[in-house]
């Protein structure tokens, strides 16, 4: 087995892991993240309901405009972190559970979370 493939079922199992135990409500919804090679994706999930109540991405062009070098940098994921809080808001969202997708809090990850915490999300 390679490397990368090592890395991402790594990534899986923790992440199926963490699901066990983690669901978002109607009241307090999951915000969950994934990363590919080029983007980074966010998403406030009702689990109970089945529904994705908001989601931003860094492939977004008004999103993508504002940071030099496209969507794969750090100022990227802030933004999008950002994005999400604000979306969340005007939805009536203030409370959310962090579902960091099996990846650790550093970088992105990390970026985004303190993006959507500094326009108000609580988690």
């Amino acid at each position: 087995m390679d490397r990368a493939k090592r890395k991402r079922e790594r990534r899986q199992r923790i992440h199926r892991s963490v699901r066990r135990k983690v669901a978002g409500t109607s009241e307090r919804p999951r915000l969950a993240v994934f990363k590919s090679l080029k983007y980074i994706y966010a998403q406030i999930i009702d689990d109970g309901a089945g529904r994705t109540l908001a989601q931003a991405t860094s492939q977004e062009p008004e999103l993508r405009a504002k940071v030099e070098g496209g969507g794969k940098t750090r100022a990227a994921a802030r933004l999008v972190g950002e994005a999400i809080a604000e979306r969340a808001k005007t939805k009536g969202i203030q409370k959310v559970i962090f579902d960091r997708g099996g990846y650790i809090y550093h970088g992105k990850v990390k970026d985004l979370a303190e993006g959507a915490r500094s326009k108000g999300l609580v988690f």
